[in-house]
């Protein structure tokens, strides 16, 4: 069971990561979603400046997860982040993929709990 927790502490850590560094390392990187309502939301975090709050939250809390520190901390700092990217996934951008992404931020965030 300790290979599950360390493993889903360097996956869901890299992948925050990469999530949080790439919309710095390329400004149209941040994907906004096909259907409109995903559009309209994630324009207006970019807008407000909100996005750029939430990106460097997740690299700070990814590189925090990734040398396995602060964890419970960690994981209460990423419950309303997660809360959001769930609601998005499964809600305003609607598919497989999206299902997938949401699925894996639950499955990730109840291991690591």
């Amino acid at each position: 069971m300790k290979w599950l927790y360390h493993a889903s502490r360097v996956i869901f850590g890299g992948w925050w990561v990469y999530s949080g560094a790439m919309p710095f390392i390329d400004p149209g990187w941040q994907p906004l979603g096909q259907e409109q309502a995903a559009i309209d939301f994630s324009l207006a975090m970019i807008d407000s400046g909100l996005m750029t709050c939430v990106k460097v939250a997740e690299i700070l809390l990814g590189l925090l997860i990734l040398a396995n520190r602060l964890m419970p901390l960690c994981v209460i700092a990423i419950a309303p982040i997660n809360f959001v990217i769930v609601y998005w996934n499964f809600v305003l951008d609607e598919g497989v993929i999206e299902y997938v992404f949401g699925a894996l931020t639950i499955i990730f965030n109840v291991v690591l709990a």
